[in-house]
């Protein structure tokens, strides 16, 4: 799960800066994801992570969008025994 969810965090480029622009923010989207499970939240979070380092904000439904990416590979990625 963690492997698909740094595919798809390594492969967006929301801010036009290349992909190796990111890979701070990355890490700490990934442990946003693994604290959050609410879209809303989560995408709040996306949007501040990278506002903080890049001091430009990303649209939040651009945000939304990979939030509810990441929170359904997460949701696949759950194994109930």
């Amino acid at each position: 799960m963690n492997l698909k969810l740094m595919d798809l965090l390594l492969g967006w480029d929301p801010l036009g800066y290349g992909q190796d622009a990111y890979e701070t923010e990355v890490v700490d989207v990934l442990q946003a994801v693994h604290e959050y499970d609410d879209v809303s939240i989560l995408s709040r979070r996306i949007q501040s992570i990278y506002e903080f380092s890049f001091e430009e904000v990303i649209p939040l439904k651009v945000c939304k969008k990979m939030a509810e990416d990441l929170l359904a590979i997460k949701n696949e990625g759950t194994c109930e025994i």
